[in-house]
């Protein structure tokens, strides 16, 4: 079967704090992109589906880029806001591997500041990539103030249109000018479009998330950096593996709520326990060098208490000796006790050890969760249970069960129905999870085993 055609990749580029991310998100209709009124929040690159009318393309929001006039004509980095301090040169990277790819820009500037020297130079700048450029003149609030906001931007020599991406102000109108610059085909999965295993990847600051997603995806498509918190955002990188599409979100580091003082990074941590929720697979990243701090334990927790679907990677294990990593994953399985079916991989995300094991694993972990049992193996697996071993007797008795059921999946729930709940156990309850993981095949998903008083037995 031929691969479908890649929707067109269009990209918004601009200024510091132009309003980009607000905009991204009116887009895609989500709330992805975080949007503060700090300059600089964005640092990498994030793409997002755009389906109008039935087309479709991708939008990509990026970093603020600082230019000014080089001596030679041609533009030069300047030095950004302070929050971006340092990684102007990185942005200028990703902006620039975005607009390799791409089909139209739209450069975003602010209506309230007016035309300022920096739009001016990237406008020149993004001149040269002769693709076809609109300019989105943002924050125009009223349609009576239209003319006015957007008479000095005519400068730039690009077709102009007004919005507001605060309130959504012509935006519609827009999503349509960027289908018919990119060339936006007709949409053949509109009605039925794949899903993606889409996987998390989430742990403390400067566990190596970045690294290991440019590793996973094969190319740099998350800024790196020895400082930990530059990773803002939850970014979706896709790739195809063998003809599986995969989207890897990377998120901030989570650090404890107590420490976290500063509105920006407590966006950030919450949009990264939120990615989570949302993921079919989280991959819960440790410092193999850092060890085990209270946190990871607390997120591990977490997790299984949501019923996440996860598995542990401790990174950087090139940099441990052999019997430390021993022990150190010795002491990981004693801190997941309360879920011993989840796998402990041992990785380097700068060597590549072990990374063609994650997504196999991956891929087994989620057709465990939308694993379904029929009927009458649920009722002879119940029946195994209870001869292999009885339940015990409490008050003078023995709990007596009846049937067996299967609630929903992802994850695998299984309901037991028997005369009196409080009579079981939680030991009891425990072994009958273990018998039905060998039984089913469950080794590594999480799975919920809940048990219903009920006075009579079904036919």
């Amino acid at each position: 079967m031929k691969d479908a055609t890649p929707p067109p990749h269009i990209v918004l580029a601009g200024r510091p704090n132009v309003g980009k991310s607000t905009l991204f998100n009116r887009l895609i209709r989500a709330r992805r992109a975080i949007t503060h009124d700090r300059p600089g929040v964005t640092r990498d690159r994030m793409e997002g589906l755009v389906r109008r009318n039935g087309l479709t393309y991708v939008v990509v929001d990026t970093g603020g880029v600082t230019l000014a006039g080089g001596a030679d004509g041609r533009a030069a980095l300047a030095e950004g806001p302070e929050s971006l301090r340092g990684f102007e040169e990185d942005i200028l990277r990703q902006t620039e591997a975005a607009l390799a790819g791409a089909a139209a820009i739209a450069l975003v500037v602010d209506g309230q500041d007016g035309l300022l020297p920096l739009d001016e130079h990237l406008a020149a700048y993004l001149r040269r990539k002769n693709l076809p450029t609109l300019c989105v003149v943002n924050k125009v609030d009223a349609p009576e103030r239209e003319d006015r906001m957007t008479a000095e931007f005519h400068a730039l020599g690009l077709p102009l249109v007004a919005v507001s991406a605060e309130t959504g102000l012509n935006v519609a109108d827009l999503a349509e000018r960027l289908a018919d610059l990119a060339g936006a085909a007709a949409d053949p999965e509109a009605s039925n479009p794949r899903q993606a295993l889409r996987l998390v990847v989430l742990g403390r600051p400067n566990a190596g998330k970045s690294s290991l997603v440019n590793a996973l995806a094969g190319e740099e498509r998350m800024i790196v950096s020895s400082l930990a918190g530059t990773t803002r955002d939850s970014v979706d990188v896709r790739f195809t593996r063998k003809g599986r599409e995969y989207v890897f979100a990377d998120t901030a580091g989570v650090r404890r709520r107590t420490r976290i003082t500063d509105s920006l990074e407590k966006h950030s941590v919450n949009s990264a326990l939120t990615s989570s929720l949302k993921a079919d697979i989280t991959l819960m990243t440790l410092d193999a060098v850092e060890g085990v701090s209270q946190q990871d334990k607390r997120l591990m927790s977490l997790l299984d208490t949501r019923k996440t679907p996860f598995f542990v990677l401790v990174n950087k294990c090139d940099l441990v000796p052999r019997a430390a990593l021993k022990q150190l994953e010795k002491n990981i399985r004693a801190l997941l006790a309360f879920c011993p079916h989840v796998p402990i991989v041992p990785i380097s995300a700068k060597t590549g050890l072990n990374l063609d094991k994650i997504i196999p694993l991956a891929e087994k972990i989620h057709a465990e969760c939308r694993l379904r049992v029929p009927t009458g193996q649920l009722n002879r697996a119940m029946e195994e249970a209870l001869a292999g071993h009885q339940p015990p007797v409490v008050k003078r008795t023995r709990a007596k069960f009846y049937y067996l059921t299967q609630a929903e999946t992802a994850p695998p729930t299984f309901v037991f129905f028997v005369n009196d709940a409080d009579r079981v156990p939680e030991n009891y309850a425990r072994y009958l999870e273990r018998t039905l993981r060998g039984l089913f095949g469950i080794n590594h998903a999480p799975m919920r085993l809940r048990l219903r008083s009920s006075h009579k037995k079904t036919s």
